[in-house]
């Protein structure tokens, strides 16, 4: 099923209008409309939007099917990025899991968001390449090639790369996260 195939069943089996979830995300009708048809692209902020609404977690928007064990080739991994490309992240784990782990990649100067986040869940980090600042509850932690931290996702956060390379990392969250 594709994306928009997913929000539109996620839609219809909480008994929401376009309209409805459209004026809960933000967006227009019509271009909710266009996304469920598979006529349009969300951004990453969009696509978080719509899933608060749902009250989902946002991969669970690319959720398929899984085997046991479930197993996620490289190739098949679901992707989303942020507008213009700033930070890419690809879902590791199955859809079924009750762990999401991603491996983003942060362009230099980008961010995960452009203000701190919060959703209820815990999270650790492991920095694979480059520098990455993280930012929780308004203090800035800055991890190198190998270093990782965890802490509440209840706290305001963000990932920043401050470096002149792109970083790459991985994230754990559980529960996936909204």
């Amino acid at each position: 099923m594709s994306l928009g195939g997913r929000i539109r069943s996620a839609r219809e089996e909480r008994g929401l209008s376009v309209r409805s979830l459209a004026a809960s995300a933000g967006v227009s009708p019509g271009f909710l409309s266009q996304l469920e048809r598979g006529l349009a692209d969300p951004s990453l902020e969009t696509l978080r939007r719509i899933a608060v609404a749902l009250s989902l977690p946002l991969f669970d928007l690319f959720r398929e099917e899984v085997a046991v064990p479930a197993v996620v080739r490289g190739d098949a991994r679901a992707h989303i990025s942020s507008p213009g490309g700033r930070i890419t992240y690809s879902r590791i784990s199955a859809g079924s899991s009750r762990v999401e782990v991603l491996e983003g990649v942060v362009e230099p100067g980008g961010s995960s968001s452009d203000e701190p986040r919060s959703h209820p869940s815990d999270e650790c980090v492991v920095v694979l390449v480059g520098r990455l600042d993280v930012e929780v509850d308004g203090t800035t932690t800055t991890l190198a090639e190998g270093d990782s931290c965890s802490f509440d996702s209840r706290l305001p956060h963000r990932y920043l790369n401050p470096g002149p390379d792109p970083a790459r990392f991985i994230v754990s969250v559980t529960p996936p996260s909204y």
